[in-house]
């Protein structure tokens, strides 16, 4: 059991969960082995689970909006987290490289956990409400950033070199 707890341990969504939570959680999920070779999860499919990534290699190898080169999957990464909360489409399609061992978190079983401990569900959203505000916040710098290089391209060219000197 051990094993499937660490995993759930490094999972950011899961930061402040007692032992006990998170044992549960791993006690209730499904575990699953991907063959290599075998799509762990497939963009534009609907998604009751979320597959956290115990052991093994797995690439991402596509997302909804074009083929991409594939990028690892590192261990502890959870797959379509939103879908074991709410109704959700996966939006990249992973590929075992390796044998790969998965924990999937169920909507309807992690729904009954946060039913009997409203404490899960309250620890679940104060997570997901940090990372929209970090999300919200790197959004604004980059905001910010593309308005000084606009700004910057729209003076002429005398100004912008007696800036730069």
């Amino acid at each position: 059991m051990d094993a499937l707890i660490a995993p759930l341990r490094r999972v950011d969504l899961f930061r402040g969960l007692s032992p006990l939570q998170i044992t549960e959680i791993a006690r209730t999920a499904e575990r699953i082995v991907f063959k290599a070779g075998t799509r762990i999860a497939e963009a534009g499919r609907e998604a009751e689970a979320a597959l956290l990534i115990v052991s093994g290699e797995a690439d991402i190898v596509g997302d909804l909006n074009s083929a991409c080169l594939p990028r690892p999957v590192e261990e502890a990464s959870l797959i379509g987290e939103m879908a074991m909360l709410v109704d959700y489409t996966y939006g990249v399609t992973v590929v075992a490289r390796t044998n790969v061992r998965c924990l999937k978190i169920n909507r309807d079983t992690l729904q009954a956990q946060i039913l009997d401990d409203p404490d899960v569900g309250e620890k679940l959203t104060a997570n997901l409400a940090e990372r929209l505000k970090r999300v919200a916040n790197e959004l604004q710098d980059i905001d910010s950033r593309l308005a000084a290089v606009a700004s910057t391209a729209s003076q002429p060219a005398a100004v912008i070199e007696g800036a730069l000197h």
